[in-house]
């Protein structure tokens, strides 16, 4: 009974240090950044109608599954396969132009592909109703 008790408080102190790291919320750059590379693993991967499915539903709808993969298609296939990126910056606003009022997350990155070797991403989340970060713009320069 002496060892489970001495265990306890060391027991206590690891749960304690773990739900803390957890608990810790991810501010709203950090969010969207991690949503819009959830996103862009669908891309990669080509997998455009799946990727139609995680856009923000209102922006999905206007724009249509059949109408996105293919524009989805005509930007990324010229390319050919990423071979590289990274964050280049994440930046939060509650003012887009031309946009909803709304809370957005703008990710950029410096990524490089087969057939074009320096390029910028940009992928923009709107959060929704239910808190989850979703895309609603992407674009390669």
């Amino acid at each position: 009974m002496k060892k489970i008790l001495s265990v306890m408080p060391f027991m206590m102190a690891l749960l304690v240090l773990a739900l803390d790291g957890r608990a810790v919320p991810l501010s709203n750059e950090q969010a969207g950044r991690t949503a819009a590379d959830e996103w862009l693993v669908l891309v990669d991967a080509g997998k455009l109608p799946e990727s139609w499915q995680k856009l923000e539903p209102a922006f999905a709808k206007k724009v249509g599954k059949k109408k996105w993969t293919s524009a989805l298609n005509e930007i990324r296939s010229p390319l050919g396969k990423l071979t590289s990126r990274a964050l280049k910056s994440a930046e939060y606003t509650k003012e887009l132009p031309g946009a909803p009022e709304g809370e957005y997350v703008i990710v950029q990155f410096t990524s490089s592909f087969e057939r074009k070797k320096e390029a910028t991403e940009k992928v923009t989340l709107l959060l929704g109703r239910d808190l989850f970060w979703r895309v609603a713009s992407y674009s390669v320069k």
